[in-house]
């Protein structure tokens, strides 16, 4: 410092940081009404951006009213120097920040159109937001005058250390990485695993995937076991799909005229009932002469996976009440018992069409 602090040095260095501070205020105003703006429009990446930037820009006019100051005092050319590289590593580490969140944000914004679903694969966001915080955790230490050299050296050398300790983690990291590139599996699939586990597919992140399951309850699989077992996706390559219905009549019901009731039930079902497919072609299929009825299948289909429960439920009550008011018979098997003296002993001589209805 050349010369002493005067009244004129402290009223401009706080006149630099009073602007700062209204600068960073007038620019939170700014964009907090940006992001009312913002959050009309169909595309959710300039939500993102919005939301990222109110963290950065009062950061930088606080920091520039703060240079302000700095320059406006006779500062000597040491603590100049010190004040410039502080404000420019804080400067670079919010810009850091601000960039991560924003690359992280437009990757869930991405992941999530691609799905359909609220959830996301966090994997892809969780790396993107990992390179981008070490990158300017870099640039930051060289600006401090740190040599990064050395430091990328060893990370280079302990690096396959850390692979050998962390063999089953970066297992499942990769795996989940293969999964989501190949897009066998997509949040908001509903899988089944050989191994009995299935659900819906909420999320795949580094380690594992989240599946919750009908009872709304979450079953963690490491993502190295979902890429090495046998799975079927009943979202893929389509949602919608056909289920089977066993049912039967006697043998003395008219086989035509059950179809003809048959069909126009599952088209009436097809119609009424969220989760169906109203353009779905009834389709009925006899297929067995068993002991004591004809068998058959009823082909209906319904909108996803967990629908057909529902769409099971109604058509066979519906099914069963039109036959009872059509009067086709559904049989049961039945037994012929007789009582001896001193023994008791079951006899099926037969199997007799016990008409329900």
């Amino acid at each position: 410092m050349d010369r002493a602090l005067t009244l004129h040095d402290w009223t401009v260095a706080g006149i630099a940081v009073f602007c700062g501070l209204a600068a960073a205020l007038l620019s939170r105003t700014t964009l907090r009404w940006l992001g009312e703006r913002a959050s009309r429009t169909r595309w959710g990446g300039d939500d993102v951006i919005v939301d990222a930037a109110r963290a950065l820009v009062p950061c930088a006019a606080v920091a520039g009213g703060i240079a302000a100051a700095a320059a406006a005092l006779p500062l000597t050319p040491r603590t100049g120097r010190t004040v410039t590289l502080v404000l420019s590593a804080l400067l670079i580490l919010a810009a850091t920040v601000t960039a991560a969140r924003i690359v992280a944000g437009l990757v869930k914004s991405l992941a999530q159109s691609r799905s359909g679903v609220a959830g996301s694969a966090t994997i892809f966001v969780n790396i993107s937001r990992v390179v981008v915080l070490a990158i300017g955790c870099l640039v930051v230490l060289q600006t401090l005058g740190v040599s990064i050299a050395p430091l990328l050296t060893a990370l280079g050398v302990g690096g396959l250390a850390v692979a050998l300790a962390l063999q089953d983690t970066l297992a499942n990291l990769f795996a989940g990485v293969h999964i989501l590139a190949a897009k066998t599996v997509q949040p908001g699939d509903y899988i089944e695993l050989t191994s009995g586990e299935e659900g819906y597919v909420v999320d795949i992140n580094w380690r594992n995937t989240s599946v919750r399951n009908l009872s709304n309850n979450l079953v963690i699989i490491p993502n190295a076991k979902l890429a090495g077992t046998n799975m079927t996706n009943y979202s893929r390559p389509e949602q919608e799909l056909s289920i089977m219905v066993q049912a039967g009549v006697g043998y003395d019901a008219d086989l035509d005229r059950v179809e003809q009731v048959t069909v126009e039930v599952v088209d009436e079902v097809m119609k009424d009932i969220t989760g169906a497919v109203p353009d779905h072609e009834a389709a009925i299929r006899f297929h067995t002469f068993g002991d004591s009825r004809i068998g058959f299948t009823v082909i209906l289909g319904v909108g996803e996976f967990s629908d057909q429960y529902r769409i099971k439920h109604e058509f066979i009550k519906r099914l069963h009440r039109r036959y009872r008011a059509e009067g086709i018979p559904v049989p049961a098997p039945t037994r012929t018992v007789t009582v001896r003296q001193g023994e008791l002993s079951v006899v099926i001589p037969h199997q007799r069409d016990a008409a329900a209805g």
